[in-house]
Order: structure tokens, then C-alpha cells, then sequence
């Protein structure tokens, strides 16, 4: 079974009728059925409610943990995921080849820092994937970052996919104490510690936001923990 997982602050009448995710479920379901685990009115960390699903999710289910303002254009999104799924463990749709343990956005090079703009860059060289961004998907604006398929050492966490089968037999789960924030580049650290093949495929999709949480309360108090539990990593770059 195909099986969206994502978490709102919405009510489900509100996310049906105005989140992207919402709007793209039923082209989706026009082709094939596609199951839907939703947080409504959520208000628990991210981290935790996906855990929740990883463990009561059949062992033949493909999980794909997605936003709520993401716009899944791809109707053929189960036949993308197999034909992925069979050369990765875990894929999204963008991401970069390296990663310093303490680096602040996937997309961004190591010594970017989110507090100093004059610092940020983007480390378009190893770069990976597409995304379209905006609030109409009709009107969006292509971001391609590289080429893709790509194996990477880092998912941005707008999407990710993975077989329910491969995170309960690797052990890999997500870190409820890192809130909304840096709980994909801690997956990512996560499952390629694991042994796990993380990747980029095409799949056509719209994401709302351009991160503009960036530097709120919530992101600093994850940044911590997040700097905290990496801090004994290698300091060398995981490089691909």
C-alpha cells in the first residue's frame, strides 16, 4: 500500500479543502488508490508522529512523509516510487551529495550560517534534484538544483520516501526532541549510519514554502539540540 503520512495544524475539513496536499489527493486517487495518514490540528513534534506510523505500518507499505503544503502533481507517484525504491532505500526529490556534521540546511554550503546572510550560499555544485515553489502550482517556479536520479548524502524533508520494511528492519527512526527542524538532516545522518542508499528522483510536485521559518524561536531551540547530538560526528564531510 502507498501511504501518505503528513501532519497539520489544520482541521481535515480545513486540509481537504485548502493545503496543497489536500488539493492533489484526489487526481492522485483518480489513478490508483493512495492511503492517507493524517495528523489533524497537530500540535506533537514532527519526529513523533511519523514514528508512530513506521511502527504500525504493514511491512509491505511504501511510507512517503510529506508535507502538508506540498502539491504532489504526479499522478503516477506509486510507479515513480518503485522504479525508485528499487535502486535507493529512502529518496526525495532534492538534495545535496555532501554533508558536514555541522551544517544548517541541506541546501546551503557547510559554512553557511542561517544568522549571518552575508555567509549563505548555495552549494550548487553538489546539488540534486527539482522542486517547484510558489502558492499556485500552475504559476510556480522551477528550481532545478542538478541532475536526478543521484545518490546523496542528504534529503530536503519536504518529501521523503522509504519502505515501512526498511526503517523497522535498520532501526532507523526519527528524533521527536528536534520539533519541526533538522529532523530530516538528522534522519538522513541517521539511516546513512544505518547503512541505508539515500537518493533524488524526479517526481513532478509544488512546495508552497521557501523556508521562512528559518531563525524563529523553534528552529534556534532545534538548531541546539540538533548541534548537541552531532557534535561527536567526524568532522570530515560525508562526501558522494
Amino acid at each position: 500500500m502507498l501511504q501518505l503520512v503528513s501532519a497539520t495544524r489544520l482541521s481535515r475539513e480545513h486540509f481537504m479543502r485548502q493545503s496543497l496536499l489536500g488539493r492533489s489527493l484526489p487526481r492522485l486517487g483518480d489513478y490508483e488508490a493512495v492511503g492517507l495518514t493524517l495528523f489533524a490540528e497537530n500540535r506533537a513534534p514532527i519526529g513523533e508522529r511519523y514514528n508512530e506510523v513506521i511502527e504500525s505500518a504493514a511491512h509491505e507499505d511504501v511510507l512517503v512523509f510529506v508535507h502538508d503544503d506540498v502539491y504532489i502533481e504526479d499522478w503516477c507517484l506509486r510507479d515513480r516510487l518503485n522504479d525508485a525504491l528499487a535502486q535507493f532505500d529512502v529518496v526525495g526529490v532534492a538534495g545535496n551529495t555532501r554533508l558536514a556534521p555541522d551544517q544548517e540546511a541541506w541546501h546551503l554550503t557547510p559554512d553557511s550560517r542561517l544568522n549571518r546572510p552575508e555567509t549563505l550560499r548555495l552549494d550548487t555544485p553538489h546539488l540534486r534534484g527539482a522542486v517547484s515553489h510558489g502558492d499556485d502550482p500552475q504559476q510556480a517556479a522551477l528550481s532545478v538544483y542538478g541532475a536526478s536520479p543521484a545518490q546523496v548524502a542528504v534529503l530536503d524533508g519536504l518529501l521523503i520516501a522509504t519502505r515501512a520494511s526498511t526503517l523497522k528492519q535498520s532501526g532507523v527512526r526519527f528524533d521527536p526532541a528536534l520539533g519541526f527542524h533538522f529532523y530530516d538532516l538528522d534522519f538522513c545522518r541517521a539511516a546513512t549510519a544505518a547503512g541505508l542508499r539515500l537518493g533524488t528522483w524526479p517526481i513532478a510536485l509544488t512546495h508552497r514554502s521557501r523556508g521562512e521559518s528559518v531563525k524563529s524561536e523553534a528552529w534556534t531551540e532545534s538548531l541546539r539540540v540538533y548541534a548537541a547530538k552531532w557534535r561527536g560526528a567526524p568532522a570530515a564531510i560525508t562526501q558522494l
